[in-house]
């Protein structure tokens, strides 16, 4: 938002801050600005699910309206830095920015929201509503007349109003710990070729978890306009919105804090591997239902061994969880990163060297180039991102101590290399981003020298 003009991130301003002042969000801005940004952020794939392009918009229209050269990296590199894009990898918002001024020729937005409702595998949609803030978020839509449910440690506590609610549930601001993160499991024994430790690691999606229900209706979906990498697969908003609902006999609006999110919700499971040179060895990691077959096809001599300690939930659904790791590993045996497959058949192949992540992409022939290219570069971040800086501070016992989307360790614009997606296949389109992550994740992993632990800083 802007105050006064002058751009303030929303979600850090008390309202006692902002008394008096002219306050401007993204539906305040010129009919002008609204359409060159929304076109510009379109024709680049700057927004995916569109929860933080708003925010994005209001800052970068701010500084455009005092002369800042948005073509400079290290000014919009700046700008940027108060902000967190999870899906776009910053590149495209960066490309965007640069082209504000630019006309673009029209594009059939069908066949891009078809390119990524498959990238995101959920029903997604491509327009400029989302750039301005109309994604369909679960939490936008609710009734004014519904209640609101939080939850604290053992129950939710529902009220007339979210302030209400809260103070019932004794809620406070998230904070960020002091404790690094680290590996919680050991090593295997054993005189190996190649050893690989991951941390704790949140899925990092901006959109907290939220739902709302009628008493006889069914829950508005949390998922909205994005997938949340697999995140949000086993929430519980939808079943306690329809629950209360029910039980009130009014609409009822559910809603996670981040505190919420970042504690329950399911998070890659951290590994502890030890290979040989021929594949064998021990592949242990947090106990996760139906990991397994993900890692098996790729390592079938090593054992695999799931154990349970304390921390949050994991989720095999999360993007890439475990084959993304089996193919790191088998990088790392072989000293070089070989072509990745994902489940959904396309391939990938990466090198990252001299400031420049490069990408081999063969997912068929794209229904629309530029999603398709947006949904790479997103992906190649991701997995850049969590090899060299992410992580979760969590305690031996299981309290997770990170509770701020700034905590997560993901790469900031200014620390991320030039993303470059070449298209090498044809026929049917296929989705491309879990081997594009993978294939990154491996090869950032090799340049950095196949460290053991993660991440490698």
């Amino acid at each position: 938002m802007l105050i006064d003009g002058d751009p303030r991130v929303a979600c850090v301003t008390p309202l006692r801050r902002v008394l008096g002042r002219q306050v401007t969000t993204v539906e305040g801005l010129t009919e002008d600005e609204q359409s060159r940004w929304a076109n510009t952020f379109l024709a680049h794939g700057a927004s995916q699910c569109g929860f933080c392009t708003p925010g994005i918009v209001c800052r970068l229209v701010g500084h455009e309206r005092k002369g800042s050269d948005l073509g400079n990296r290290e000014t919009i590199d700046r700008l940027l830095a108060a902000h967190l894009c999870r899906c776009t990898g910053w590149q495209t918002i960066r490309e965007a920015a640069s082209e504000v001024l630019v006309e673009f020729p029209s594009r059939d937005l069908e066949l891009a929201t078809r390119q990524a409702t498959l990238e995101a595998d959920t029903s997604q949609v491509v327009g400029s509503e989302v750039v301005l803030g109309q994604g369909g978020f679960a939490d936008d839509e609710t009734p004014e007349h519904a209640l609101v449910a939080v939850r604290d440690d053992s129950r939710w506590h529902v009220a007339d109003s979210l302030h209400q609610a809260r103070e019932q549930a004794g809620k406070i601001q998230g904070r960020r710990s002091s404790l690094e993160p680290r590996p919680p499991l050991e090593l295997p024994e054993g005189d190996w070729a190649v050893t690989l430790r991951t941390c704790w690691v949140e899925p990092a999606y901006l959109e907290t978890d939220a739902s709302w229900c009628d008493p006889q209706g069914e829950p508005a979906d949390p998922v909205a306009n994005g997938g949340a990498f697999g995140g949000k697969t086993s929430s519980d908003v939808t079943d306690i919105a329809r629950k209360l609902a029910q039980e009130n006999g009014r609409a009822v609006r559910v809603l996670w804090s981040r505190e919420d999110t970042v504690r329950h919700g399911p998070k890659r499971p951290p590994i502890s591997v030890g290979l040989h040179a021929d594949g064998s060895g021990i592949f242990r990691l947090v106990s996760t239902a139906h990991i397994d077959k993900r890692i098996r096809p790729l390592l079938p001599k090593c054992e695999i061994e799931q154990v349970m300690i304390p921390g949050p939930p994991t989720s095999s659904a999360i993007r890439g969880a475990g084959w993304a790791e089996a193919e790191m590993l088998r990088a790392g045996l072989r000293g070089q990163v070989d072509w990745v497959t994902a489940p959904s058949g396309a391939s990938a192949k990466a090198t990252v060297a001299n400031g420049l992540i490069s990408v081999e992409v063969n997912a068929g022939t794209p229904l629309d180039w530029v999603m398709f290219r947006s949904y790479c570069i997103g992906a190649a971040h991701m997995a850049y991102s969590w090899v060299t800086s992410e992580g979760l501070s969590v305690d031996e016992h299981g309290d997770v101590h990170d509770l701020t989307i700034r905590s997560f360790g993901v790469l900031r614009s200014s620390d991320t290399p030039e993303i470059e997606i070449i298209s090498v296949g044809d026929g049917a389109n296929l989705a491309a981003g879990d081997a594009v992550f993978a294939a990154v994740a491996a090869a950032t992993w090799l340049n950095r020298g196949c460290p053991s632990d993660l991440p490698t800083g």
